[in-house]
């Protein structure tokens, strides 16, 4: 049975320090969607292709290769075959493309993580809202030297794997890239232009006398801001709905994943997690590759 662009694709995708989706996987997964369903290989032993007709629907299938492959750490992202590959991404920073909250590492200098932490947590999981949990925090940090922040960079700050080749696959494949976060410019400025985006929105922290005033610019880029920044580029690019992704770890981005074609929750709360679109919970940022039908062969390796 040849594939339509009416199709559904799914995508089994497994961390490539872990390479579990065997000959053994893909056979079990296939049959659990029974004998139309063609398979591909996008890269051995960690991510594998089934497209399916589109008479059932995408969480129809997704349920039944979950229950397929039960146990198995594998992330399955199901979506339509059309328009798979993506010609805007944009991207949370922290515990995203970073693997830490800028905020809680600056709290850090002053003693006050704990406090810190346990707001950011409570926000990220959409207990309190965004804005005032972040005037909150910010508060605490007043008169930390601003210089902090480089030794946080060099010393604190990692990237996420597969964070590098994901954007700069992206960026050699024709797509715009956004890292667009609710932290601050002082940490999104580098960790941009490290990873290869194009430009990158977020908090500017007001500084007097190089030391942090504890105060936030207003207006505060949240939940909203992250919303209208998907939908200003996506116009000014002239793209479709379906041809933008996201991807986000906190409640301040569900607004622009529900928006985004394809929105992602990567290892996210329980609360993003069940109402994007897909979620990684295994896997590295390259699933995000995976998911857009890139091959092994195909992906930019990550810049020193």
């Amino acid at each position: 049975m040849a594939s339509s662009p009416n199709s559904l694709v799914a995508t089994l995708i497994a961390n490539p320090s872990q390479p579990v989706v065997t000959d053994e996987v893909i056979d079990l997964a296939a049959r659990a969607l029974g004998q139309e369903t063609e398979r591909a290989v996008l890269a051995r032993g960690i991510a594998a292709d089934l497209v399916v007709p589109a008479t059932a629907t995408a969480k129809a299938v997704e349920t039944a290769l979950r229950h397929a492959l039960h146990g198995q750490p594998v992330d399955i992202v199901v979506q339509p075959q059309a328009a798979r590959r993506k010609r805007l991404f944009l991207a949370d920073m922290d515990s995203t493309m970073i693997g830490q909250e800028c905020i809680d590492e600056l709290a850090d200098y002053v003693g006050l993580k704990a406090e810190v932490s346990e707001i950011t947590e409570r926000a990220m999981r959409g207990e309190i809202a965004f804005e005032p949990a972040l005037r909150e925090r910010v508060a605490l940090l007043q008169n930390l030297p601003v210089g902090v922040v480089d030794e946080i960079i060099a010393k604190r700050i990692t990237l996420t794997p597969g964070g590098q080749a994901l954007v700069q696959t992206m960026r050699a494949n024709g797509a715009y890239t956004c890292l667009v976060s609710g932290g601050f410019t002082l940490f999104t400025g580098p960790v941009a232009a490290k990873i290869g985006f194009h430009e990158h929105r977020s908090n500017h922290l007001i500084v007097e006398s190089e030391k942090l005033a504890g105060v936030v610019e207003e207006p505060i880029l949240g939940r909203e801001a992250k919303l209208a920044t998907l939908i200003e580029l996506r116009s000014r690019f002239g793209l479709t709905a379906p041809e933008t992704m996201a991807v986000g770890d906190g409640a301040n981005d569900l607004a622009m994943l529900g928006e985004a074609g394809l929105g992602v929750a990567f290892h996210a709360k329980p609360a993003v997690a069940a109402a994007a679109h897909a979620r990684i919970d295994h896997a590295d940022l390259s699933a995000l590759l995976y998911a857009q039908g890139y091959k092994l062969e195909e992906i930019v390796a990550a810049s020193a």
